[in-house]
């Protein structure tokens, strides 16, 4: 054993030591979409006189948070997203309709005096109404239309004539709940004012004072969304003139704890700095997170078992320590995600899945480079062939990790919501992927290539021996470039057909890009859609899309519908299905579901000019032109299926595309590298020719990794249900036209770019950005176990 092969053996067992520590003792971050649990984003407004900016939007948050603490919700999570967004997350809360009522009391506290009885009733209407607003949303505060006479019934329901507003809530710097025993008093609340609201309290409750005990004109109204919440006498010790200092004002009645703290809670944090309105809202019942993990695991289990069956079939002996390896990257990176504190979605849990098919990427590049070495020079030793393998794959296996990693900070960037944990599980993954290729398998594979059984029999370790397709393709030779046009007509003909679904059928957007509310209910007893339908439209719903969804789930999707409307809906399936259980609900605004929609559409753009500039940076401009082009390929193609087959297109769908792009740039990688190096030994070999060399040889990669991320996405497909089947649905699609793409559109792209082009062939040994010379290319060509000395 050599010393590098000894430090990557510790290094290995080091890592994978406090990962198995980390996995037994620390417990994964679950985000709402697998514990079950409403999640609700709030816009901020700007008013006539308040900007909407980080720091009101950072006031507003700590407000929301004590409104949101008086729920009693578990480990409530508030926190800002951007300048002027917040995201409340609340585990376990499956009827929103309490939560969004609290959080969308965002009307200015006001403090009024109180003129007397009413004259008249008051013209009814719903507390806090807009029928403006989005579904959810709260009322614009300051509705009322006339500021200097506001009339309200009070506590008990007697009809006031209040005055013009004295104080705002702003100026309230404290209010708690106490109890008294002494005295009989019971529970009250202290209010505390900042200075200069405590002088206009004290002159306020001083002219209140000036009435006789038991007039209404001694009371002082509380305001809150044109909501009496209290109106209190001032007490008859209290002189006319006098008032109440700031720190001796004291509320009391015949109050219970929980409304003294209500009462508290709402004077103190009935106050926003700025109005809220409600754009997104998704609830998801403990049952479809539990579904999701348990088909999740199953997927995971039945596609690893798979792919390392496969690999082991293929490269025997050494596919099975990349068996091993591949067993511990899921250690790793579970125990990263664990320990980085990542909150793992269902975006995120399939990420996670995916990412052990693709694991495999880097064995099967260095195994086949490894399996050419020993082909080219069969007397070499087993070890020297290996670790020449992992020398010359190197490259492709950088670059092609690069490109994912491309498209995993484009999901964190530019996606929303549990998209964004998409992305960073596929960053995680690859890097946990790269050293357990590059380190584990690595190690195990010198310390078994050192041992003389393994070299001597040659079908036993998998590598010193052509595989059945590389040595088919070999005695073929099929000239698969001589016209390259042909399959450029085949490539335009499929994005013909593709385009042609988008414009015939349409694209299907989810409500995530177009606005509205999706529910799906769970019925205790049958109900076909037709019926459904019929009964919503009897019960005024008849707008409301039906469709199945799952094992016999309904999904209803409308344009507006606020959270007592989704009450009556569920209300109306329940007297058809009997006990109607809500599996899971989408509330998007339609201002959210316009940016989402641009946002979607700019992460594309963004995706296909990065992947562009570092291709170009990489390889020929040819090569870079021609692997984009590709890709574009692969995206009409996979979003033309998906409106030929009438699927959604949500954010979902959406990280599903980009992994699709980093994926068809990574085939192409692979493919154009070896074209980059055998043109670069046979500068006079006509270009079609290397690369039909150059496809030959790569072949036998591209399938076998494409195998095991098959078998990961055949499993989700089948396992996981609605709520992962369109992902792995897509990107299925995807990798098989990804496969296609790199071989007969990326690789005929380049041959007619390069015949135009200027550029010289590559020189030898060199590649674009390393600026290696001739002689470190031949340093490199020697056989590592050759110290160089000769005689």
């Amino acid at each position: 054993m050599t010393r590098a092969t000894a430090v990557r053996a510790v290094l290995a067992v080091a890592v994978l030591l406090v990962s198995v520590y980390i996995s037994l003792t620390m417990s994964p971050r679950l985000g709402l979409d697998l514990q079950g649990g409403t999640r609700i984003v709030l816009q901020a407004r700007d008013t006539a006189t308040v900007e909407a900016d980080r720091e009101t939007t950072d006031r507003t948050l700590e407000v929301l948070r004590q409104r949101i603490d008086s729920l009693g919700v578990s480990e409530p999570t508030l926190t800002r997203s951007g300048e002027d967004r917040i995201i409340v997350e609340l585990p376990d809360v499956q009827d929103p309709r309490q939560a969004a009522e609290v959080i969308g009391r965002t009307a200015q506290l006001t403090f009024h005096p109180v003129q007397g009885p009413a004259a008249e009733e008051p013209e009814k209407k719903p507390s806090g109404s807009d029928p403006t607003a989005e579904p959810g949303s709260p009322a614009e505060p300051g509705s009322t239309p006339d500021p200097d006479r506001l009339t309200l019934p009070d506590e008990q329901g007697r009809v006031l004539d209040l005055g013009p507003s004295r104080l705002s809530g702003a100026g309230v710097e404290d209010a708690t709940a106490g109890f008294e025993a002494q005295g009989g008093a019971g529970w009250s609340v202290s209010l505390e004012f900042r200075k200069d609201a405590g002088q206009e309290w004290k002159k306020l409750t001083g002219e209140a004072a000036c009435h006789p005990a038991g007039d209404d004109r001694r009371r002082v109204a509380i305001v809150l969304d044109q909501k009496v919440i209290s109106s209190p006498q001032v007490d008859p010790s209290v002189g006319c003139g006098a008032g109440l200092p700031s720190g001796a004002t004291q509320i009391t009645g015949s109050f219970s704890a929980d409304e003294a703290r209500d009462l508290a809670l709402l004077i103190k944090g009935g106050a926003l700095p700025v109005p809220v309105e409600i754009v997104e809202q998704r609830t998801v019942g403990p049952t479809l997170g539990a579904g999701a993990i348990d088909a999740s695991a199953q997927a995971a289990l039945i596609g690893a078992a798979a792919t390392a069956l496969f690999i082991t079939i293929v490269y025997r002996l050494f596919g099975a320590l990349a068996a091993v390896a591949l067993g511990a990257y899921g250690v790793i990176s579970y125990a990263a995600l664990v320990a980085l504190g990542v909150t793992l979605t269902l975006p995120g849990l399939a990420g996670f899945v995916l990412a052990i098919g693709m694991a495999v990427d880097a064995n099967v590049l260095v195994f086949e480079r490894a399996r050419e070495e020993c082909a080219d020079r069969p007397k070499r030793s087993l070890r020297s062939a290996l670790t020449t393998g992992f020398q010359k794959a190197w490259s492709a296996v950088a670059d092609s990790n690069a490109t994912t990693l491309i498209a995993a900070g484009l999901l964190f960037f530019l996606g929303s919501g549990p998209v964004k944990g998409f992305g960073v599980t596929l960053a995680i993954g690859v890097i946990a992927s790269m050293f357990s290729a590059l380190v584990i398998a690595r190690a195990l594979t010198e310390i078994a290539a050192n041992s003389r059984f393994v070299s001597d029999y040659r079908n036993v370790n998998g590598i010193a021996r052509p595989g059945a397709v590389r040595t088919w393709l070999t005695r073929k030779d099929p000239q698969i470039f001589r016209k390259p046009v042909r399959w450029l007509v085949v490539s335009a003909a499929l994005v013909a057909v593709a385009v042609a679904g988008i414009v015939v059928r349409g694209v299907d957007l989810g409500v995530e890009f177009t606005g509205g509310r999706l529910v799906e209910y769970s019925t205790s007893r049958p109900v076909d859609v037709e019926t459904a339908r019929d009964t919503l439209a009897a019960a005024g719903f008849g707008d409301a899309e039906v469709t199945t969804a799952g094992d016999g789930d309904l999904s209803v999707r409308t344009g507006k519908l606020d959270n007592d409307g989704e009450h009556a809906l569920r209300a109306a399936l329940a007297e058809e299905g009997g006990e109607t259980t809500k599996v899971r609900d989408e509330l998007i605004g339609p201002s959210l579901g316009d940016e989402l929609r641009r946002n979607a559409l700019i992460a594309l753009g963004v995706a296909v000019a990065v992947q562009l500039a570092y291709l170009a940076v990489r390889f020929r401009w040819t090569f870079a032109v021609s692997s984009v082009a590709a890709m574009v390929h692969d995206v009409i193609l996979v979003v033309g299926a998906f409106a030929w087959l009438g699927r959604p297109v949500d954010g979902i769908f959406l990280a599903a595309l980009l992994t699709v792009i980093g994926y068809s740039v990574n085939d192409s990688v692979v493919v154009f590298d070896r074209v980059r190096e055998l043109w670069g030994a046979n500068r006079r070999t006509p270009l079609d020719t290397i690369a039909r060399r150059a496809v030959l040889q790569t072949v036998p990669r591209t399938v076998n990794t494409g195998m095991g991320a098959l078998f990961i996405l055949a499993a989700l497909a089948v396992l996981g249900g609605d709520s992962l089947a369109d992902f792995a649905l897509a990107l299925l699609i995807g990798i098989v036209v990804g496969t296609w793409s790199s071989v007969f559109t990326a690789v005929p792209g380049a041959l007619l770019l390069e015949r135009n082009a200027k550029t010289p062939p590559p020189v030898p040994g060199k590649r674009k950005g390393k600026g290696s010379t001739r002689g470190r290319a031949g340093a490199s060509r020697r056989d590592p176990l050759d110290n160089g000395a000769r005689v």
